[in-house]
């Protein structure tokens, strides 16, 4: 039965009651806050008077009024509030210092030494602070002898290792479609905010986390830095396989494109007898795993064939059928509207300003007896300007 979605979380959520200043931009800094938005914590967005860069970003729903609003903006500010600010007023900047002496948490992703610059550092706000964690999300970190360099998405998967195992073997490199820098790095940040935020608050000591996104990157390829150290070899690009399990990828059928992960002699087994080459488990080349993933190649143009004569659903019925994992290659249209989706209740709709009701996809984890947090779509740009006084008791200037 699919999860109801309707209505407030019918239990408190782990960050009710802690606030966080997101003073960020674009997609890991965005990404984090709403996290720990999700989880229950009150997120004021401060933006420049022109907002977030975001939010010119397409697609762009538009209204019979001209107004505009970004569904890229949307999927990574939920559940957060807006305030404009000019950094370089000071009155302005009075009311930003205002909320950080009242918040528990920052999450700023500007340029390394920036908001040092404007009286928003760490050393400065954290002085006299009851407690604070202040994260900072940058391309290289603090300590790195990049530091000043600019740094995207593309540019921390290619320094990272990524793009080298990424595409296929005679290939020239390929980005990960989904921008994996700039997302896993959001991740490291707000799973860490979470986690120092209990011992801050019990100590009164504020905490600054430095959170690069090279490193977060090369920190989740734990799996190939094992076996450059333990081998002196360079991982490669493998296509879609694997380096050490063999049937272990996708495929081409006669109307669309599979993965099959057969990664022991029993499953490999299963897959010979349904491709019609059960012989193939006797041969010399495929007998053990090893002996797969070394001639995995051949393997893959004698299943390639074979798996091309039939449509997908066939092969999938029929692996499925015996425990082979397998599953299609879905666009992201099918993705969110496979049968999976609908039972776990991932996708809810939010109100947001200009496109109306629209899908979203909710925070992923479930927790025993609390629903997601659908409080509020992406805030209209400065739409919050109360947050100051209810905050910190003054007047925004």
């Amino acid at each position: 039965m699919r999860p109801d979605h309707t209505g407030p979380a019918p239990g408190p959520l782990p960050l009710t009651g802690v606030r966080v200043v997101e003073l960020t931009h674009v997609a890991a800094g965005p990404f984090a806050g709403m996290l720990l938005a999700d989880l229950g914590a009150d997120v004021v967005k401060v933006e420049p008077p022109t907002g977030d860069q975001m939010r010119g970003w397409p697609p762009i729903a538009r209204d019979e009024e001209g107004a505009e609003f970004s569904h890229n903006f949307a999927s990574v500010n939920r559940n957060k509030r807006s305030i404009t600010a000019d950094l370089k007023d000071p009155d302005q900047l009075a009311d930003v210092r205002a909320l950080v002496a009242a918040a528990d948490v920052v999450v700023e992703n500007y340029r390394p030494g920036v908001l040092d610059r404007l009286g928003l550092g760490y050393e400065e706000v954290s002085t006299g602070h009851r407690g604070l964690v202040y994260a900072s999300i940058s391309g290289y970190g603090l300590t790195s002898p990049y530091v000043n360099d600019g740094a995207y998405d593309v540019v921390i998967q290619g320094m990272s290792g990524l793009m080298s195992v990424t595409g296929e073997p005679d290939g020239n490199p390929v980005k990960s479609g989904v921008p994996v820098g700039d997302f896993t790095a959001g991740l490291y940040a707000a799973y860490t905010v979470a986690a120092v935020l209990p011992q801050v608050r019990d100590t009164g000591r504020s905490v600054r986390l430095d959170v690069p996104m090279l490193d977060c990157l090369i920190g989740v390829s734990a799996l190939q830095t094992s076996e450059y150290w333990g081998s002196g070899r360079e991982p490669g690009r493998l296509g879609t396989a694997h380096p050490r399990n063999a049937p272990y990828q996708g495929f081409s059928a006669a109307d669309g494109d599979l993965t099959i992960a057969a990664g022991n002699d029993k499953l490999w087994a299963a897959v010979a007898e349904v491709v019609g080459l059960p012989h193939l488990v006797e041969d010399p080349r495929f007998v053990t795993q090893r002996d797969r993933v070394a001639h995995q190649r051949e393997l893959a143009e004698l299943l390639g064939r074979q798996l091309a004569q039939e449509k997908r659903e066939h092969w999938l019925t029929e692996l499925r059928a015996r425990g082979v994992p397998c599953g299609p290659v879905n666009t992201f249209g099918e993705a969110l509207a496979d049968p999976h989706v609908e039972a776990t209740g991932l996708v809810a709709r939010l109100d947001v300003p200009v496109a109306g009701e629209t899908p979203t996809v909710v925070y992923p984890v479930r927790i025993s007896g609390v629903g997601p947090r659908l409080e509020r779509g992406a805030p209209a740009l400065g739409a919050h300007p109360e947050v100051v006084r209810e905050w910190t008791g003054a007047g925004a200037r």
